[in-house]
């Protein structure tokens, strides 16, 4: 026997399986966020929104490097470093990039040894990403004071395109702080871990449950997002 018409079109799109039907198994919290915690849910719609920052200004950069009509400056001579009577272009970002995206790795061990429980290793391991991220930090102060010196200011530049000055200070300005931040936190987090205070759920700022590391894992999301959005950046800015 056939199955009867749905008279009432309400009903067919709160039916399991309708898109309705979806949006409300995902606004009540039933499937998609049960097993999720708030922190780590948090830390991903912050996520979302900073991507959209980035990508603005990414976009806007391209934007005004494929309109402008005065020469661009050449990325490889602008960045190059003197070294040994020669000039080596990139060479300062290059290591930069390399410590940055080591930076990961040691963040991926942390959590993973977070998760075992191994404080000493956890936070040994937080420690060593939090002093590449301030590698990166001081090199990118290097490269600011070299360019200043240079004569590059955010309203012009000595080579060419006057927007040049102000988008390589607003983009790899607004990414540096967001690795000071990310440094910050990844030493107050490894000094919570270190002292035992995810072990005896100690009071204070960035609480969790006893015996959970997942904090951690928080930590690791924001620097892994901090490293990609590099990526971006070094190809978009320095390679193009």
């Amino acid at each position: 026997m056939a199955e009867p018409a749905l008279t009432n079109v309400s009903e067919a799109l709160t039916r399991p399986g309708s898109w309705q039907g979806v949006a409300s198994d995902w606004a009540s919290d039933q499937r998609a966020f049960k097993n999720v915690s708030w922190g780590k849910v948090m830390m991903w719609i912050f996520l979302l929104s900073d991507t959209f920052i980035f990508s603005c200004f990414l976009l806007s950069y391209m934007t005004v490097r494929m309109s402008t009509t005065a020469p661009w400056p050449n990325p490889s001579e602008v960045f190059a470093l003197e070294i040994g009577g020669a000039k080596v272009p990139l060479i300062l970002i290059a290591i930069m990039t390399f410590i940055l995206i080591s930076s990961s790795g040691t963040m991926a061990m942390a959590v993973n040894f977070g998760y075992r429980r191994d404080r000493v290793k956890t936070a040994a391991l937080m420690l060593l990403t939090a002093a590449f991220g301030a590698s990166f930090v001081g090199m990118q102060a290097f490269e600011w004071t070299k360019l200043i010196h240079e004569g590059v200011r955010p309203w012009g530049n000595p080579w060419g395109a006057y927007q040049f000055g102000s988008a390589f200070f607003m983009i790899t300005g607004f990414h540096g702080t967001h690795v000071t931040i990310g440094v910050i936190f990844l030493v107050i987090m490894a000094r919570k871990v270190w002292r035992g205070d995810l072990e005896t759920e100690r009071r204070g700022f960035f609480t969790s449950k006893k015996g959970s590391y997942e904090l951690v894992e928080i930590t690791g999301l924001y620097w892994h997002f901090v490293d990609l959005v590099w990526v971006f950046i070094f190809a978009l800015f320095y390679l193009w």
